[in-house]
């Protein structure tokens, strides 16, 4: 495959949707591209700001917060697996907003209250739920303490 071809290949990869430099790595390496061929594609795309990993970590942890209503921690994790900088991590947590946040913990707090309210252990049960959805520890307990 000619540079010509990848860098068209990836050009609609990256027009779907948001991407990382690492998922585009990794599909130029399925496309077989390699070395010095698979560097000068990503760079064009770069170049060409098709592929940007700020806008991609903004765009990520925005998302997981709006939509599947993920805590700071979880985001973090799943960004730092994704190999994203540490500078581009920090402009991410930037959109999400403090107050917003603590709506969502209380929403989700409340949601998981219901469903699991005739469990004598409830509380530790809400606390196991939302830690895992990637809210901090701390915080949980926090408002778990606020609904003893």
């Amino acid at each position: 495959m000619t540079n010509e071809e990848a860098f068209t290949k990836l050009l609609k990869y990256c027009t779907y949707q948001e991407r990382c430099h690492e998922e585009v790595r990794s599909k130029l390496i399925s496309l077989k591209v390699y070395g010095n061929d698979l560097e000068n594609v990503l760079s064009l795309l770069i170049e060409k700001d098709f592929l940007n990993e700020e806008r991609y970590a903004k765009t990520y942890a925005g998302s997981k917060f709006r939509q599947m209503q993920w805590g700071k921690t979880k985001i973090l994790h799943q960004l730092k697996f994704r190999k994203i900088s540490d500078y581009c991590i920090r402009e991410a947590m930037k959109e999400i907003d403090n107050d917003d946040y603590l709506k969502t913990l209380q929403q989700q707090l409340e949601k998981r209250k219901k469903q699991v309210s005739s469990d004598k252990n409830w509380v530790h049960k809400t606390a196991q739920y939302l830690i895992g959805k990637g809210y901090e520890p701390d915080l949980v307990w926090k408002e778990l303490q606020k609904e003893k």
